[in-house]
């Protein structure tokens, strides 16, 4: 019979705010028993990102998938997109949704996202759009991918899920592409428990984006356009504004951690993620890249067994799917294959990533140099 650990390090924890300040909304919602429809919590959360984000634009939707949904509708992209292989399933699943045919292009093997050099080869007449993702929070690359899509006349949207507060070259990351899309999932190092956000520069698809989240609505009995049911409520609202508080001091301290992953995994035959010169990160996560599966296999055993639950983020490649005509993508099947994402949330405490990398050494079977005897009499 099989023993179960005392220890339990989750892969995360959402983020929970001081009670009384979400019951300080709870009793505003109470009074005022306005609880969707664009409500005015909603409408004070979307200022209150758009000044954090240093954006002119951004509307809060029901989740990060209706956002791409909306995205690929208000883009009117039609026939083939090329996108990646290596992202959440709902990057893919919403091109299938919306009657597109993914047209998967290999990834690169530092940053993980589409590789520009590869895009081009991949567009045909039927090409309308490229979908990208800023995979684990870090930017792909956008000026080449812009510079491609210029070219070509396609439209470029950016899943973004992952990248609240991530900048590239001192801006947002959300000023690249045509349009942009966010999840505020628990998950998320900044959450609504539900939702996301959606982000556009053109001021027509603002518009049109406005309308399409309220069913195509434009007063009593009028319609601007077919649209969807992407509104979130002020519960949700009110979660973000009380977390949007603490959001400076959670990317601070996820910095931290970072690096002391950094510290405490340095010597192991693994490779931590890099993060170029020109990005500011969010430390959204911690994935480590083993050299084998085996050595991967190896050690999520050795965490699971002991209590800790990392997560092979993301796995298997999208373009691996049996929904999918089957290619080969050797640099997204390797990395797929190979990476693994560990623990990291608020409360992690050093010890846990003491303890993680305790794990490894069992796992690798790591063999600590020894030190020095010591000469003093």
């Amino acid at each position: 019979m099989s023993r179960t650990p005392k220890v339990h390090i989750p892969i995360t924890i959402p983020f929970m705010p001081p009670y009384k300040e979400y019951e300080s909304y709870l009793q505003q919602i109470w009074s005022q028993k306005w609880l969707t429809n664009n409500g005015p919590l909603v409408q004070k959360l979307e200022i209150k990102l758009q000044e954090f984000l240093g954006l002119d634009h951004l509307l809060f939707v029901t989740n990060g998938t209706i956002a791409l949904q909306m995205a690929i509708k208000t883009a009117q992209l039609s026939g083939e997109v090329i996108t990646t292989p290596f992202s959440y399933i709902a990057t893919t699943s919403s091109l299938l949704w919306e009657n597109l045919d993914p047209v998967f292009v290999d990834i690169e093997d530092e940053r993980l996202s589409i590789d520009p050099a590869k895009i081009e080869k991949a567009i045909t007449a039927k090409t309308s759009g490229i979908v990208a993702t800023h995979v684990y929070g870090i930017p792909g690359f956008v000026e080449e991918i812009e510079a491609v899509a210029k070219k070509h006349n396609l439209i470029v949207i950016y899943d973004g899920a992952h990248a609240f507060g991530t900048t590239y070259k001192s801006e947002s990351v959300f000023h690249f592409g045509d349009i942009s899309t966010i999840s505020f999932h628990a998950t998320k190092l900044f959450h609504t428990i539900e939702g996301g956000a959606v982000i556009t520069s053109r001021p027509g698809w603002q518009k049109t984006l406005y309308h399409q989240r309220n069913f195509g609505h434009d007063g009593p009995g009028k319609f601007y356009n077919v649209g969807i049911n992407g509104k979130n409520s002020e519960f949700h609202a009110a979660m973000g504004l009380v977390n949007l508080n603490y959001i400076d001091t959670i990317i601070a301290e996820r910095k931290r951690l970072f690096h002391l992953y950094e510290k405490h995994l340095s010597d192991f035959p693994i490779s931590l993620i890099k993060i170029p010169e020109e990005v500011g990160y969010n430390y959204a996560y911690i994935p480590i890249l083993f050299s084998t599966v085996h050595a991967l296999k190896s050690t999520i055993q050795q965490l699971e067994r002991n209590g800790v639950m990392p997560r092979r983020y993301f796995f298997p490649a999208l373009h691996r799917l049996s929904f999918f005509k089957q290619k080969k993508l050797p640099v997204a099947e390797s990395i797929a294959q190979r990476i693994l994402c560990l623990p990291l949330y608020m409360g992690l405490e050093e010890e846990n990533i003491q303890y993680i990398a305790n794990i490894f050494a069992l796992s690798l079977n790591y063999k600590f140099p020894e030190l020095p005897r010591s000469t003093s009499i």
